[in-house]
C-alpha cells in the first residue's frame, strides 16, 4: 500500500469514528453484525423485470440473505424503487444497471461479472437444467443466479450466454414460482451450504466492510454531509 492509499484510508477511517459519534451502540452494533455476514460470493441478476414490485421484493429478499450486489439487465423495462416493497433495502445494498440502445446489455453485464471471477447460471425449467440441490457450489468460485422476468423467464440470449441452467424442483402442476419466492429459495439453499462448506472469504474483506460501514453511517446519520464538510475542514486546517 503506497502512503497516499494509506493516508486516505486513515481519513476515512477517523471519518468513521466522527460519524459515529452521533449513532447510539445498539445501532452500531447492529451494522457491524450485518457487515460480518455480508457477501459478493454470490450475487443475483435481474434481466429486464417486468413489474417494479417484484424486482423490489427480489432486492429485500438479497438483503435479507445478506447479499451486497444484484445487477438489473434493463432491456424494454427500466427498474424504479418501489419503497413500500422495499422496506428501506435499497439503502443497504448496490445496484447495478446495465442499458444499451446499441449492443448487448447481457454482454456487458456478463462481461463485468466473469471478470470478477463469477460462474453464471441461469434460472430456468429447462430439461437441461440442473436441479438447485446439485447446482454446484466451489470454495474458489463466485456465483450469480440470473432470474429472468414474469412472463418469459430468462430470454434465449441469456441462455445461450450462461455457463450453465438451474432450477427449483416442481411439485405441483404450475411450472414455477413468482421470481421473488424463487430468489429466497435458491438463496436459502446456497446460503446453508455455503455456511456448512465454511468457504474461506465468503464475506466481505475488512476494507469493503470499512467502506460500507461508512456509507451507511452517511444515511443514517442526520446532516451527514454538513459533518462531513466540517470534519474534512478540520483535517485540511491541521
Amino acid at each position: 500500500m503506497g502512503q497516499e492509499e494509506f493516508n486516505q484510508e486513515y481519513r476515512e477511517e477517523e471519518l468513521i469514528n466522527y460519524l459515529g459519534k452521533y449513532i447510539t451502540a445498539h445501532k452500531k452494533s447492529a451494522i457491524d453484525n450485518v457487515l460480518e455476514k455480508r457477501t459478493r460470493f454470490f450475487t443475483v441478476v435481474l434481466e429486464d423485470i417486468f413489474k417494479p414490485h417484484n424486482a423490489s421484493a427480489v432486492l429485500r429478499t438479497c438483503d435479507c440473505f445478506g447479499i451486497q450486489d444484484i445487477h438489473l439487465i434493463e432491456k424494454k423495462d427500466t427498474y424504479k424503487i418501489n419503497p413500500f416493497v422495499t422496506r428501506g433495502a435499497a439503502q443497504w445494498v448496490d445496484l447495478h444497471k446495465y442499458f444499451k440502445t446499441d449492443g448487448s446489455a447481457v454482454d456487458d453485464c456478463f462481461r463485468r461479472l466473469r471478470s470478477e471471477g463469477y460462474t453464471i447460471y441461469g434460472t430456468s425449467p429447462a430439461s437441461n437444467s440442473l436441479s438447485i440441490h446439485d447446482l454446484p457450489i466451489l470454495p474458489n468460485q463466485k456465483l450469480a443466479l440470473v432470474f429472468g422476468n414474469e412472463h418469459e423467464g430468462i430470454s434465449e440470449e441469456v441462455k445461450s450466454k450462461v455457463d450453465g441452467l438451474a432450477h427449483i424442483p416442481m411439485q405441483g402442476f404450475t411450472e414455477s414460482f413468482n421470481i421473488s419466492v424463487s430468489a429466497s429459495i435458491f438463496l436459502y439453499e446456497l446460503i446453508k451450504r455455503a455456511n456448512y462448506m465454511k468457504i474461506p472469504n465468503f464475506n466481505l474483506t475488512e476494507k469493503e466492510q470499512a467502506e460500507l460501514r461508512l456509507r451507511w453511517y452517511k444515511v443514517i446519520v442526520p446532516h451527514a454531509d454538513i459533518h462531513e464538510r466540517y470534519f474534512r475542514q478540520q483535517i485540511q486546517n491541521l
